[in-house]
């Protein structure tokens, strides 16, 4: 059943998911608005299109590193101690940004170390945070959870990059990240105010090898689980990567300056938040499938789109569309793997789905060097297609995808 309004005040009313969603929407604005922030800085110190990409990217590689352990060890922790312990860390890592450019010292290699500590944060969100949210709100509400999570986060992305924009061209990196660090304090408070998770496998103290290693054989041993997984690889190394190449499409083929660079990013969140809506009114589990691979394919269609027109306004719808189209993808994601997984599993499940869209790092290595081979726009178009070709060609693997 779709969400309607009263759905949404059943969740709301829910004092956890309203301090789980503040602590959500709090590092959405943070993340979009650093990562734009970021990128429009490094490309101006060091015109570099591969070094653009690398910073991004290396928001994405602790996924990739740690998602399984994170998600193997969450259940051994008491989860609201594990999302305080990552805010803490990364309001640290952004203060020590902010006191950096403030003294007129910082350098890139700065923002790198910076932007792997907050990937950190990042990688841990769904075996902690959205765990968190499951436990609160139940399996026959997840989906609405979800849709307002996500919406949520598509929100930010108009909120964090236009922001970003602004500020960097009126304050510079240092106001900047003196407005991020200040940005994560309701969410820390919000945190504090949620009480102790008892560890989902007390009576189970494998050790963290065995979990993940039992939660790889759920994975094998069910194709909606796998399906949903080979989607977000797919997805994390041909779509994602792009979203790097905005400021640099944005400077040199738009010919926009920092604010016209942050409306250009925020462009795709505006979409993602129109997406999230038509999604929580009007879709119901038995379309979960279609919304899922169909979320993909305009994604990348778009993409593609985006990177050759050399209009301003027309390429900003384009990331409209983009947007709507990674709602629908996005949405149904976490919600699929936590409708086929057992109870006992999810954390850990949850943990090998930041493996998969830590994964991404390959796809931004490979993206920043084609751009810098070929130019941004040429290399996007070529990823975002070469996508559709894997879409196509793992087809066998995802077919049984259902959101029952």
């Amino acid at each position: 059943m779709a969400l309607t309004e009263t759905h949404w005040r059943s969740l709301f009313q829910e004092r956890d998911f309203r301090r789980l969603w503040m602590v959500g929407f709090s590092i959405f604005v943070v993340r979009w608005l650093e990562m734009l922030a970021v990128g429009v800085f490094a490309y101006n110190a060091t015109g570099s299109a591969f070094i653009v990409a690398m910073l991004t990217m290396l928001r994405l590689l602790p996924m990739g590193l740690f998602g399984a352990f994170l998600g193997a060890a969450a259940e051994r922790m008491d989860l609201r101690r594990a999302q305080i312990l990552m805010l803490a860390m990364q309001i640290l890592a952004s203060a020590v940004i902010a006191l950096l450019a403030l003294l007129g010292v910082i350098a890139v290699w700065h923002l790198a170390v910076a932007a792997f500590i907050n990937g950190v944060g990042w990688a841990a969100d769904n075996p902690v945070r959205r765990a968190m949210i499951g436990t609160v709100v139940g399996p026959a509400r997840m989906a609405a959870a979800m849709s307002i999570d996500v919406g949520t986060s598509n929100a930010s992305r108009m909120l964090g990059p236009t922001l970003g924009g602004v500020l960097l061209a009126l304050l510079g990196l240092d106001g900047t990240f003196v407005l991020a660090t200040l940005l994560y304090l309701p969410a820390l408070i919000a945190a504090l105010l949620l009480p102790a998770t008892p560890r989902a496998t007390a009576s189970r103290p494998e050790p963290v090898l065995t979990r993940i290693a039992e939660g790889l054989a759920a994975v094998r041993a069910d194709p909606r689980l796998s399906g949903t997984l080979m989607i977000t690889l797919i997805f994390n190394l041909f779509g994602w990567p792009f979203t790097s190449m905005i400021p640099v499409i944005g400077k040199d083929q738009l010919a926009l300056g920092p604010e016209g660079v942050g409306v250009l990013a925020s462009m795709d969140g505006v979409g993602a938040l129109v997406g999230a809506v038509l999604i929580t009114l009007f879709i119901g589990p038995a379309l979960y499938r279609r919304c899922y691979i169909g979320g993909l394919t305009m994604y990348l269609c778009m993409v593609i789109a985006f990177a050759l027109i050399p209009n301003p306004w027309f390429a900003g719808l384009a990331l409209i569309l983009v947007g709507i189209g990674g709602s629908g993808f996005g949405i149904m994601q976490p919600t699929l793997i936590y409708l086929a997984t057992p109870v006992e599993l999810r954390s850990r499940v949850l943990g090998l789905l930041s493996v998969c869209i830590g994964m991404g790092p390959i796809g931004f290595i490979g993206l920043g060097i084609a751009a810098e081979v070929l130019g941004a726009p040429i290399a996007t178009a070529l990823m975002a297609g070469c996508g559709l070709l894997a879409l196509a060609v793992t087809h066998r693997y995802w077919k049984h995808i259902s959101g029952g």
